[in-house]
């Protein structure tokens, strides 16, 4: 299948939310993760948030219908890495592997320091996946205090303490 990856314009942010909800299924799978099935996604506001700062990409089809998107947000020196979707119909195919080296390569153009993120230390799809594509777990003692703070925000909100992990990669 032939896919393309681009900005995200303001048109694309109505869809991105049920990418969200069709790509969030795949926790119904896991154990005390389950609920995340069940998630509101991020609002479309916020989506035209992210593209109105060009920190979002889609993956779109032959007929522009975005399959896939990765939303970040600058700070500072860092990209910081939001969420990423992918349909579930479309998982495996590279989507979210060719999503990330777009935003990698938005990073080394505007000189940045690093991409981050947070994400499951164990869910195959979660670190493992960002750990292949060249990202390091940062130690909790190393975290600054926005990754800090983020964490801290996810346990708050439900995440089982100890299960989620900010990784970083270092433009080069």
């Amino acid at each position: 299948m032939n896919v393309v990856i681009r900005f995200a314009t303001s048109a694309d942010a109505q869809f991105l939310p049920a990418i969200e909800i069709c790509a969030a299924q795949a926790f119904r799978l896991i154990d005390g993760l389950s609920w995340l099935a069940e998630s509101a996604p991020m609002s479309v506001d916020r989506h035209r948030e992210l593209i109105g700062l060009s920190t979002c990409w889609v993956a779109v089809d032959m007929q522009d219908r975005p399959q896939g998107f990765l939303s970040a947000e600058r700070h500072v020196d860092d990209l910081h890495i939001h969420e990423l979707s992918v349909s579930h119909s479309m998982q495996g195919k590279g989507l979210g592997r060719r999503l990330v080296e777009a935003a990698k390569d938005y990073a080394r153009s505007n000189r940045l320091r690093s991409l981050t993120l947070t994400t499951f230390k164990n869910v195959p799809w979660n670190a493992p996946f960002y750990a292949r594509m060249g990202f390091e777990t940062k130690a909790q003692a190393n975290l600054d205090k926005r990754l800090a703070a983020l964490l801290n925000e996810e346990y708050a909100h439900g995440f089982a303490a100890g299960s989620r992990c900010a990784m970083a990669w270092r433009v080069t």
